[in-house]
């Protein structure tokens, strides 16, 4: 049995989903649900908070040390894969999974890295059959949030204009909410590390981004007067390659069908008003 832990979260609920299409026996345990008593069987914890953490530090460390320090401690499990963040390299010399990783307690933005790493520091030195997967920029049908790619998607179609706060060569890595459950039910069952990068392994820039929706949407596109650059490091992903076979799907690829997603979602939100 596979115990999906923040179910009702943007990776938990897709998970959810797949696991139920598969038949494969799962419970799924929301965020703030009591923990269950009985045993869990593989654990996939996805409890965690994305953009909003700046503004919520210790909902934050709840999220990624706290109740995760609780199923640890207090529950039965057969293993558990904590979901972590690609986020961590930001400064590191290298993306490999092994490689040491740097936090700037006095940094705001660091405090999501701070908590990740005490997360993953409580998994792998536990004691117990615990596993750690890295994640980059997720995509899929998440057009409500305020993370950087659905919000310019929206942008695109209903304002037909996107303002990037960014420089055109800015760049990160993305991934598709479907590799990102397939691969987390493969690593579930049979991974053999204990580090897993869960990333496509190619950085996209904003300009092909925008380039991708002014093509699809027939959007205006802008930069911000002297917008910055940032660019992310390449993300090594030759171990989930190795093991699982893995070939990502490409965000540019994948953005018309993102567009027509987008806009059903719309239509189907002013239905119901």
């Amino acid at each position: 049995m596979i115990t999906v832990l923040g179910a009702s979260g943007f990776i938990g609920s897709h998970l959810v989903k797949r696991l139920d299409a598969l038949g494969s026996d799962y419970q799924a345990i929301g965020r703030n649900d009591a923990l269950p008593a009985g045993p869990l069987g593989q654990v996939v914890y996805c409890i965690g908070l994305t953009a909003d953490f700046r503004s919520r530090p210790f909902d934050t460390v709840e999220a990624h040390v706290c109740k995760l320090l609780a199923v640890l401690r207090d529950c039965r499990f057969d293993s558990l894969l904590y979901l972590s963040s690609t986020r961590l390299y930001t400064g590191a010399d290298s993306t490999d999974e092994e490689t040491a990783i740097r936090v700037a307690p006095v940094e705001p933005s660091d405090l999501y890295n701070a908590s990740k790493v005490m997360g993953e520091s409580l998994v792998l030195n536990c004691g117990r059959p615990a596993y750690v997967v890295r994640i980059s920029n997720v995509y899929g049908d998440d057009f409500e949030s305020d993370n950087f790619l659905p919000s310019i998607i929206r942008d695109a179609i209903v304002a037909q204009k996107i303002v990037l706060q960014t420089s055109a060569d800015s760049a990160k890595d993305y991934i598709s909410i479907d590799d990102v459950v397939n691969n987390l039910i493969a690593i579930a069952k049979s991974g053999k590390e204990r580090i897993y990068n869960l990333a496509s392994g190619v950085n996209v820039s904003n300009n092909e981004l925008a380039g991708a929706l002014r093509d699809v949407t027939g959007c205006t596109v802008e930069f911000a007067p002297q917008a910055p650059s940032v660019t992310f490091p390449s993300i090594k992903i030759e171990r989930l390659r190795a093991e699982f076979d893995f070939k990502p799907s490409h965000v540019i690829s994948d953005i018309p069908h993102l567009v027509d997603l987008c806009r059903r979602d719309a239509d189907s939100s002013h239905d119901q008003s």
